[in-house]
């Protein structure tokens, strides 16, 4: 991912079949001056046409239908390389393992809005200077 030229908010992508906590999160993004996209399933995303940058995917676990994880490894099979994060409530050791060896940070529900908000940041930031 490259630096967002000026004007430009990256846009992130809420998956979760929670549609309190979609919303919640997509208030808090929105105050952070970020573009929200929210899905309720793995498999809407999966429909989606994404950029190739300027996008952060923020998944939940937890899907009804594919796993957030397996939703991302789709998408990676599809060239879809976003930087992304998998948010759960049960973050067990082997999914953990699983996210790191997919190069995905796993964050714990509940989500704070200044945690997540903190992960994309620091993703944005690292994905900046890695194209740099």
């Amino acid at each position: 991912m490259r630096s967002s030229p000026p004007g430009v908010r990256p846009t992130i992508y809420v998956v979760d079949d929670d549609d309190a906590v979609r919303r919640a999160l997509a208030f808090a993004l929105d105050l952070e001056d970020f573009a929200v996209e929210v899905c309720a399933s793995g498999e809407t995303l999966l429909m989606k046409s994404l950029p190739l940058h300027d996008a952060v995917l923020v998944v939940d676990e937890r899907l009804p239908g594919a796993s957030g994880l397996d939703t991302l490894n789709a998408l990676r099979a599809r060239g879809v390389e976003l930087p992304a994060i998998l948010v759960t409530s049960h973050p067990k050791t082997a999914l953990k393992e699983a996210a790191a060896a997919a190069g995905v940070p796993v964050l714990e529900k509940p989500l704070m809005g200044e945690t997540l908000v903190a992960a994309i940041r620091d993703i944005l930031a690292a994905t900046d200077a890695a194209s740099s």
